[in-house]
């Protein structure tokens, strides 16, 4: 029975809706996970630094494909192998992150689609913007184990300076540093946080939310669902 890896930046417990809506689109398909391929699942727990020993533990194992969810698990996956297929989804530019060529013939052994959020950033920023126009100065939240990170702050920093904002970029790779990210974020008596797009900050939704709204701090973040359309 071939054996399908499916590599994740986050955990089961946070995945459930992706899960979910992965075996649906496998069965109109026709691949029932247990019938017809086996899906061995590898969670990073948000733990970047995990991904590549996860990658090159289904690459030995000999899968058919390795589904990778989130940039991370991409980069990983791709690192690992250049000959078994990866499809993935991830929400920043492929091409910048050296998992395809270019979008019209991906080349490789990789494919799969790009969500966009991370080019959305300028359009979010733009939001905040409207909603606190008198504001000047915004922390940036970003993971630094984050794949391209420094462009990221680049580019959030080129549509900031569009806006006359200053940003003040404040780092957070566990929830503990999540929670000293806004002490500091107090300390730089920002108006407003900026959340990048980072499967890390997407599973601590929560923690960000009570936090911003604890400290009466706006906060504008990307948060992603997979679901089954209806019908």
């Amino acid at each position: 029975m071939p054996v399908v890896g499916f590599l994740s930046t986050r955990t089961a417990a946070d995945s459930a809706s992706v899960v979910a809506a992965f075996h649906s689109g496998m069965k109109e398909v026709g691949f029932v996970d247990g019938q017809t391929v086996r899906v061995e699942y590898h969670w990073a727990g948000s733990q970047y630094d995990r991904l590549r020993e996860l990658a090159l533990d289904m690459v030995r194992a000999r899968v058919a494909v390795i589904t990778a969810i989130g940039p991370p698990a991409a980069v990983a996956a791709k690192a690992a192998t250049a000959t078994v297929p990866i499809v993935f989804t991830v929400g920043s530019d492929p091409v910048k992150t050296g998992l395809v060529a270019n979008l019209g013939r991906p080349g490789g052994n990789a494919t799969g689609v790009n969500i966009f959020s991370a080019e959305l950033g300028a359009k979010r920023l733009g939001l905040l913007h409207d909603l606190m126009p008198a504001a000047s100065t915004v922390a940036l939240l970003v993971n630094p184990r984050f794949p391209n990170v420094g462009s990221y702050i680049s580019e959030v920093e080129a549509a900031a300076r569009a806006i006359g904002w200053q940003i003040r970029v404040v780092n957070a790779s566990n929830e503990g540093e999540i929670d000293a990210a806004f002490a500091t974020i107090l300390q730089l008596h920002a108006e407003a946080v900026f959340v990048a797009a980072d499967p890390f900050f997407t599973g601590r939704r929560d923690q960000i939310v009570q936090l911003a709204a604890r400290h009466a701090i706006p906060a504008s973040m990307r948060c992603a669902s997979f679901l089954r359309p209806a019908g």
